[in-house]
């Protein structure tokens, strides 16, 4: 299965509207992508509950993992997401 580790670059982590961007692009994803912090369980990452419960803040590092054909891809765009500050005005 492959993974992918990312750092929160949010100010205020995955929360609010970051959380809301990374869901939905979850949800656009061909493959079920689970997330986890290193000290708890994967949840799934189209979930907002979940993905707003792990707590992850900036400068934490997640763990994305997916299964099946276009997974790899998946957790690039994923990881592009978690890795760019949606705090910060464009």
């Amino acid at each position: 299965m492959p993974t992918r580790t990312a750092v929160v670059a949010s100010a205020a982590g995955l929360h609010a509207r970051p959380a809301t961007l990374f869901v939905e692009a979850a949800r656009g994803q061909p493959v079920r992508v689970t997330i986890a912090r290193a000290d708890g369980p994967a949840v799934d990452a189209a979930s907002i509950l979940a993905v707003l419960a792990l707590g992850a803040s900036q400068g934490d590092a997640v763990t994305l993992s997916a299964e099946g054909e276009g997974a790899d891809e998946a957790l690039a765009a994923l990881a592009a997401i978690l890795e760019t500050d949606a705090d910060t005005p464009a």
